[in-house]
């Protein structure tokens, strides 16, 4: 066997051997039993995958425990399909040329694309309550994203006071999460969808609460750690707000386009573009407002 074949067999080896103890630790943990025998067989498809390369270069190789450990984990944290995406999204990217590999052993092309669909078949089939509840998180995250980068961006301008400013912000953001939580009540009730509409007005309110507290977090934290300056304080909260309303479109983006395969660069740009649009019309009508009426707080 050539040594350049060789190489890329161990490297395949060494992806197959490591996603089966992944699968399979996350198969011993998952409590739904449909997910955990959906779990345990793709190990066995991951197995079967290390043996055939084994077949052909005879040589053991050991799983990388930095590996099982970072997609475990990730799993565990942020959706089983989550990760598991995340990871054969990874094994794509891996370097591995399975073309130069399929041009020595010929066989290997029915093998991989067989595997690869009955993969990608039993990934599908897995049920996490909470992916079917997407619509209510982008809701409750889209909507508190938009209004209250507005808002803080308008009040910021407005009082001028961190303290002030936050408190105005944590009231309109928790009265809006819950307004936001019962219109999705009301319309799944409305739809006859009794049963989802209490648990999508939870998701909703929730991711609603979550990002208000992100977003308003600079304003209560950053004053008293920041020596005065020449910018003023409010003027870097509100920095730091914007910056975390990108990370937090960057990150749920990403989280989307991962699990439902959904295009990212698209997605996340019309939702900074929205965000940002909306709060730099709020610090300017803030702006307006209190030259027009020269209210000083």
């Amino acid at each position: 066997m050539r040594p350049e074949l060789k190489k890329e067999l161990l490297k395949a080896q060494h992806c197959e051997i490591s996603e089966y103890y992944i699968y399979l630790k996350l198969s011993r943990r998952v409590k739904n039993k449909k997910n955990s025998a959906l779990l345990k067989r793709i190990a066995e498809d991951e197995l079967r995958h290390y043996e055939f390369w084994l077949g052909h270069t005879k040589t053991e190789v050991k799983p990388s425990k930095r590996r099982i450990f970072l997609y475990y984990w990730i799993a565990r944290l942020f959706g089983i399909t989550f990760g598991i995406k995340l990871m054969e999204r990874g094994e794509e990217q891996a370097q591995i040329n399975y073309t130069e590999i399929i041009k020595d052993i010929p066989r290997a092309r029915a093998v991989l694309e067989d595997e690869q669909k009955h993969e990608e078949q039993l990934i599908g089939l897995l049920d996490e309550e909470k992916l079917n509840y997407i619509g209510s998180i982008v809701l409750g995250l889209n909507d508190a994203l938009v209004e209250l980068t507005g808002a803080l961006a308008g009040l910021s301008f407005a009082f001028q006071k961190t303290q002030t400013i936050a408190l105005a912000g944590l009231i309109t953001g928790i009265a809006a999460s819950l307004s936001m939580a019962s219109s999705e009540y009301l319309s799944h009730k409305s739809e006859g969808a009794h049963e989802k509409a209490f648990t999508s007005a939870i998701y909703t309110g929730i991711a609603y609460i979550i990002t208000v507290g992100l977003l308003v977090l600079p304003y209560l934290i950053l004053p008293s750690v920041l020596p005065e300056l020449v910018v003023p304080n409010y003027i870097i909260c509100l920095g730091a707000t914007l910056l975390i309303a990108v990370g937090i479109i960057f990150f749920f983006n990403f989280y989307i386009s991962v699990v439902k395969g959904f295009p990212f660069k698209k997605r996340f740009l019309e939702m900074v573009s929205l965000s940002l649009g909306i709060a730099t019309l709020s610090f300017l009508i803030g702006v307006v407002i209190k030259i027009t009426l020269g209210v000083a707080v």
